[in-house]
């Protein structure tokens, strides 16, 4: 495989499953050294063990991005022992669906946390470090995971939806002010994809909704969305797509 990206630092929130792990590994086999930050830390050493076994360079960081003070903590760590990252790609989040009738306040929260908040926090503590990387190396990555329930209308997942067209409008304002500065931002909005964030739903209709997409369609898998996110890092540094939109082919909406 390519070292493309031989000497570039990737810090991956959300790293400890799914899409997540999939990229920490990706890049790390692209010759990224990563930072690899989650909550479970027996996860992250074991995906550092991997990587590591492999001829990788990588860095477990446990660590709740909802936590501000932390995710800057973690920032300094990767500043210490990596040399600062050129590549952030913001993937924690939570998935949790129902009729907004019965008022789950506690599950709309968490999204908001984690989706939004958490989001904010890993952008406030590494985007310094983006635009310090870039102006020294031309090019930085800011890459932030959103849904296609971005776009679309799904019932039962209005909360999730709305954090995810935040992801979006977001990144297509923060291109605005960082693109003049080399700093490429990028959103990803995948359709079904086969990872943990599906068990996180607890509403029988949806969970019922959910099975039967999943026996009516093949879905993607977290290495698909790890090799966009690898492809979208190794374009030129002139070249900035703002927004992918990666669906299973026989998903149609």
């Amino acid at each position: 495989m390519s070292k493309s990206l031989t000497g570039r630092v990737a810090v991956i929130t959300g790293a400890s499953s799914g899409i997540g792990e999939a990229t920490a590994e990706h890049l790390a086999a692209l010759g990224a050294s990563v930072a690899v930050l989650a909550r479970r830390t027996d996860r992250l050493n074991e995906l550092v063990a991997r990587i590591e076994k492999d001829g990788g360079t990588a860095l477990a960081i446990a660590v709740d991005v909802t936590d501000a003070a932390a995710v800057r903590s973690a920032a300094d760590r990767v500043a210490a022992e990596l040399g600062g990252a050129d590549l952030l790609f913001n993937n924690a989040g939570v998935m949790l669906a129902g009729p907004i009738e019965e008022l789950a306040t506690d599950q709309w929260q968490r999204q908001i946390d984690l989706n939004i908040t958490g989001l904010m926090n890993a952008i406030g503590a590494f985007t310094p470090q983006l635009a310090a990387a870039a102006a020294e190396r031309g090019v930085a990555d800011l890459i932030n995971t959103s849904s296609i329930g971005a776009q679309n209308i799904y019932p039962n997942f209005a909360v999730y939806c709305g954090t995810k067209a935040y992801v979006t409008h977001l990144s297509r304002q923060m291109r605005a002010e960082l693109g003049p500065k080399n700093v490429r931002v990028s959103a990803l909005e995948p359709g079904f994809v086969s990872t943990e964030l599906q068990s996180h739903v607890t509403d029988e209709a949806t969970v019922e909704w959910l099975a039967g997409a999943r026996e009516a369609l093949e879905w993607l898998a977290p290495q698909d969305i790890a090799e966009t996110v690898g492809f979208l890092a190794t374009l030129p540094p002139r070249a900035n797509l703002q927004q992918i939109t990666i669906m299973p082919t026989g998903q149609t909406s």
